[in-house]
């Protein structure tokens, strides 16, 4: 996975904004004005993704290329290492479990404009 790759997969979401709120080479990506995943626009070596706590460990245990967020909340953010032991295919489930856990936690009001 590319950059470019990743940018028009999130992109395609309902209601996904990006942004650079933090520098001009952190990418971030949010829906409802809240952030599901982040990436560093000039290395892209991996990406920040949302998860729930308990599928954060069993996929750290599982995967290598899974570490705790990185400048992140441990508990509910990873890191995930591309051209490692992810497939794209993964890399793609992760990132609509991050993106579907921030739609959940949005205000119904929110939600239905989505």
């Amino acid at each position: 996975m590319n950059i470019e790759e990743f940018r028009i997969y999130c992109l395609n979401k309902k209601g996904v904004e990006e942004s650079l709120p933090f520098s001009p080479t952190t990418l971030v990506f949010k829906v409802g004005n809240k952030m599901f995943t982040l990436t560093d626009l000039d290395s892209f070596n991996f990406i920040n993704l949302k998860c729930d706590p308990e599928r954060s460990v069993q996929l750290r245990e599982e995967f290598n290329g899974i570490k705790p967020g990185y400048h992140m909340s441990k508990k509910h953010w990873n890191s995930v290492y591309l051209n490692t032991d992810i497939s794209d295919e993964k890399i793609l489930e992760l990132i609509d479990h991050s993106y579907e856990l921030v739609v959940k936690s949005l205000t119904k009001k929110v939600r239905e404009t989505l």
